[in-house]
């Protein structure tokens, strides 16, 4: 792969600390969910909300861009459900529901343009064959 851009972020204190950005735009405090054996303090966010937010920001983009392809203009919305469980293991694992809602499109080409997003969206293909990701759609 040929880096187009970089992202960095800085990490200390795990689940309960802080997370910046290097340029400074995000700049979090962590807080454990309660779900999770936490305080979930108010203001702070997780790691699966961050994941969450990438996830359905980079899917909209893909979603958008085979609609392009396909010149249909829709519009979209996705919303990401990043949920964190007991794997088989014994460690832990993820999961992810991606729900979208396609304007200007049918049921059945709303079905089409995810599952052509989720073959060109990056983080699709970072999670493939690694966690359960699961696509639902609704034409508005």
């Amino acid at each position: 792969m040929k880096s187009l851009y970089t992202a960095k972020a800085t990490a200390d204190g795990g689940r309960q600390g802080k997370v910046k950005s290097s340029d400074s735009t995000l700049d979090f405090s962590l807080s454990m969910p309660k779900a999770l054996g936490g305080k979930e303090e108010a203001g702070a966010t997780n790691p699966e909300q961050l994941f969450a937010a990438g996830y359905a920001a980079c899917f909209d983009s893909a979603l958008q861009l085979v609609a392009r392809q396909a010149r249909k203009r829709v519009e979209s919305n996705v919303t990401a459900e990043v949920s964190i469980g007991k794997d088989t293991d014994g460690g832990f694992g993820l999961a992810v529901a991606l729900h979208a809602a396609i304007k200007g499109a049918s049921q059945e080409e709303a079905q089409q343009l995810i599952e052509q997003a989720h073959q060109v969206c990056p983080y699709s293909k970072a999670t493939r064959g690694n966690i359960e990701v699961t696509l639902h759609v609704t034409a508005v």
